[in-house]
């Protein structure tokens, strides 16, 4: 076969495969009965009339108005899906929380939970200039009944809401219940065993003996007696929050950061802060609920506990006083001492109840002759001793000339109907009411302390050095070569001169005893 006969048996194929092509792109659409071909040949048409500047980037818009101009005379319109926004989103969730899916048991497990009435005490917050809207707070009563519902809570009452830089937190307290000490208490212990057997090779020890790490405090006493979940919006996911350490809390205090509303988010801040975004809000709600928790003095009394009236340890369990009759609004908004903290204080140490670290664990109570014998060390540090509990306000410390509380009554017109609120500066956005028997405390605030006209972060420390420099430590240059030789001659000579010095001892030795 010759090459003239091969190439135009190439071109019939090619032809047969172009035709072929054309038959695919002229088949019509079963829907609209348009084909391919015409779209780009109608499509083609338009780019060499219009000579866009970025054919690329304008193409598909072309395309599309082809064809709507081809629909436009069967009226037909091409509509893009509507895209489901965030709103829409939250109220599809929401909607979950109006539905009743049990009517006849709903009324029973309502009256059987101590779940507050958020309507009556956003009425109240409303009195005093506080509060959420009656809205949100209708909202946060119906997600506070299914976060019950859901966790078997006991108690639950709305803390109060965190703002963010992003989103918000709506924050719930509630008691623990039984079992939660120990399902906690032996994943820690697991961990610790894990951590034991996963050292095979156990690294050189080091004589660096750190600081001893405080505890923390036991789940439902001091700083942990309580827990919180959040949430950013009604109808959301309630997130349960972490029990807080005392490291925790102490540098919480050294810092000042906004909340962003991811619980996830690190924090970074000089000193670091041990832990995430949740664990700083849970300190933060920590030392909150320590300065600005309030009740009407004679509310609440000391509960009973078994054991020695003498003993020393600060009490941490009080019960409602029934005998209590109420206080006069107008007594309350005038009389810091007509008010009373209900939580416990946190010391310096980041815990209620102080410890003493001087004490090694292992030094036990068995050998008791032993400990008799030793006296107490001069060096040992003085316990730290906390207000005790149910202080009234009158006695708190100013803060920067400034009184540490505001109190006002909510109207002057009508003072029989009125509610005396309680305002505090050392946490902007924490009040409380109260109005006869009734009182709540909340929180609605960026969870900052008041630190005066400015905050300056504290300095970074210096620079520790590594090493101490000296001729032992510091790492000389090798000698050369000639260095070397001189060295060893000068060695020679010094050896050669130190043994003509103990021949002429050994001679002049040797004469003085002639002479004996």
């Amino acid at each position: 076969m010759d090459t003239s006969t091969r190439n135009q048996d190439g071109n019939q194929q090619i032809l047969q495969a172009a035709a072929s092509f054309k038959a695919f792109l002229l088949k019509n659409n079963t829907g609209n009965n348009v084909n391919l071909y015409d779209h780009l040949s109608r499509l083609l048409i338009k780019v060499m009339d219009v000579h866009p500047r970025n054919v690329v980037d304008e193409i598909e818009d072309m395309s599309r108005e082809v064809k709507r101009g081809l629909f436009e005379d069967k009226q037909i319109t091409l509509r893009d899906l509507p895209q489901t926004t965030a709103a829409e989103m939250l109220a599809e969730q929401q909607c979950l929380l109006f539905s009743r899916p049990e009517e006849t048991d709903q009324e029973v497990e309502l009256m059987e939970t101590a779940l507050p009435n958020v309507s009556e005490i956003g009425f109240f917050l409303e009195q005093a200039g506080v509060g959420l809207g009656r809205e949100e707070m209708q909202r946060v009563f119906l997600a506070l009944k299914q976060l019950v519902e859901s966790q078997a809570l006991l108690h639950c009452r709305l803390w109060g809401k965190i703002l963010g830089t992003e989103s918000s937190y709506i924050v719930a307290e509630a008691e623990y219940r039984e079992g939660e000490e120990e399902e906690e208490q032996v994943t820690e212990e697991e961990e610790e065993r894990e951590a034991q057997e996963n050292e095979m090779d156990p690294l050189p020890q080091s004589t660096y003996k750190p600081l001893p790490v405080l505890p923390k405090e036991a789940i439902g006493t001091g700083a942990n007696k309580f827990v919180y979940y959040v949430c950013k919006e009604p109808g959301l996911p309630w997130v349960k929050l972490p029990s807080v350490s005392p490291a925790q809390i102490t540098v919480a205090r050294q810092i000042r950061k906004f909340f962003t509303g991811r619980l996830g988010t690190p924090v970074l801040s000089h000193p670091p802060f041990p832990g995430n975004e949740a664990n700083y809000l849970r300190a933060q709600i920590a030392r909150i609920s320590a300065g600005t928790q309030v009740s009407p003095q004679g509310f609440l009394q000391a509960g009973e506990e078994e054991g020695d009236e003498e003993d020393e340890t600060p009490r941490d369990s009080y019960e409602v006083n029934p005998d209590f009759e109420g206080i006069p609004v107008a007594e309350m908004a005038e009389s810091l001492s007509t008010w009373v903290h209900h939580v416990q204080h946190i010391l310096q140490q980041g815990r209620c109840t102080w410890m003493n670290m001087a004490v090694k664990p292992g030094e036990d109570s068995n050998e008791e002759g032993e400990a008799e014998e030793k006296e107490e060390e001069p060096d040992e540090p003085e316990p730290e001793v906390g207000p005790p509990l149910l202080t009234p306000l009158s006695q708190d410390a100013e803060i920067f000339n400034r009184p540490p509380w505001t109190s006002k009554i909510s109207s002057t017109l009508a003072s029989q109907h009125a509610v005396a609120v309680l305002r505090s500066n050392l946490w902007p956005g924490a009040y409380a009411y109260a109005c006869g028997k009734r009182f709540e405390n909340i929180y609605v605030g960026w969870g900052l302390k008041y630190e005066g006209e400015g905050y300056s972060p504290p300095v970074p420390p210096l620079l520790q050095k590594e090493y101490p420099s000296g001729p032992d430590i510091t790492e000389a240059l090798d000698p050369s070569l000639e260095e070397e030789q001189t060295l060893k001659e000068s060695l020679e000579e010094q050896q050669a001169a130190q043994e003509e010095r103990e021949e002429e001892e050994e001679n002049t030795d040797e004469e003085e005893e002639d002479d004996y």
